[in-house]
């Protein structure tokens, strides 16, 4: 949140003067229509702007880091200095069906010189779709206001003709030593059966497709990680996570953000839960509740893979549609 005392973006300009990063105030925080104003995006936010990075690539105290989608897109070109994590690798367990443990996260963060006094950039294609989960895993690891998504991701970027860099970047390793990941930021399918069931107050938001979210369909074509069951779960509500996203590929105003998730009945009063496929897409709209608008806010780590494939629990299918066999 955007501290509102000149006197505090004072002090602020002043502790990041040594770092070497621009603390001017960013493009992206202008008025927008109709006196919306942007999420910010001067250090105290958690987004930057692609001007403001370009102004402070060469600044000693930043680390920048995509996370895409897409194989071969990094090293295809990236922005100068940037560093390349592999989602499906680099922040998970390979082996069991978990975060990266705290063991593998300290190779990763000193491998691209992360800690709590640097400020890390993420980005990614897709509207920054995995940077947002990349986010969130290091939010786990108490890598949270340091951490920053750029605003209309790689899509904004290029199209801005910004520049690319083939060549790997040269960082200092970090001494960073991770202790066990917090699990206020993560919701167990124990806690979304309890809200289903009613034994919690709490608000789930899943994110999906209208179709996966009706059980028309199970998942988007030619996804491999499937459930028995199609639909959602009882209670949730339904806003895709792209509708918080511009057609630039940036994020929408705090005010449009707030009425489009109010028109849904989630406003902040309850925690909230934030539910997809797998939990990576939900990500995005962690990010959106948590660090934009301030709300209580949990991503599912599984979300339906794992709840349309237990057994014995309430499912609400609107499309009609049930099990074959096939």
């Amino acid at each position: 949140m955007l501290r509102k005392s000149a006197l505090l973006l004072a002090i602020a300009a002043g502790l990041l003067a040594p770092t070497g990063l621009s603390a001017a105030p960013d493009p992206a925080s202008k008025q927008l229509k109709d006196g919306a104003t942007k999420p910010g995006a001067t250090q105290e936010s958690p987004l930057v702007s692609t001007e403001w990075l370009e102004k402070n690539l060469d600044a000693k105290n930043l680390r920048i880091v995509e996370v895409s989608v897409e194989p071969g897109v990094f090293e295809r070109g990236h922005i100068p200095g940037a560093q390349n994590v592999a989602w499906h690798t680099d922040l998970v367990e390979t082996v069991s069906r978990d975060i990266a443990g705290p063991e593998k996260f300290t190779a990763l963060a000193r491998r691209l010189g992360l800690d709590r006094d640097t400020t890390v950039v993420l980005y990614g294609d897709n509207n920054n779709w995995f940077a947002a989960w990349g986010a969130w895993v290091l939010a786990q690891y108490g890598l949270v206001d340091n951490v920053k998504l750029l605003d209309g991701g790689r899509k904004k970027w290029e199209a801005e003709k910004r520049p690319l860099d083939t060549r790997t970047a040269e960082v200092a390793p970090s001494s960073f030593t991770a202790q066990a990941p917090s699990p206020k930021l993560r919701a167990r399918f124990a806690d979304v059966l309890a809200v289903a069931k009613k034994e919690r107050d709490e608000q789930i938001l899943d994110i999906r497709s209208p179709d996966e979210f009706s059980g028309k369909v199970i998942a988007p074509a030619g996804i491999q990680e499937l459930a028995i069951r199609a639909g959602h779960i009882p209670g949730s509500v339904n806003i895709p996570w792209a509708k918080a996203v511009n057609p630039d590929g940036t994020l929408k105003s705090k005010e449009e953000l707030k009425a489009l998730y109010a028109a849904a009945g989630i406003d902040g009063s309850k925690p909230i839960i934030t539910s997809c496929r797998i939990g990576e897409r939900s990500s995005h709209s962690w990010f959106v509740l948590s660090r934009i608008l301030g709300y209580d806010a949990r991503n599912y780590d599984g979300s339906w893979t794992e709840y349309g494939n237990a057994v014995g629990v309430p499912v609400v299918n609107l499309a009609g549609t049930v099990w074959g066999g096939k």
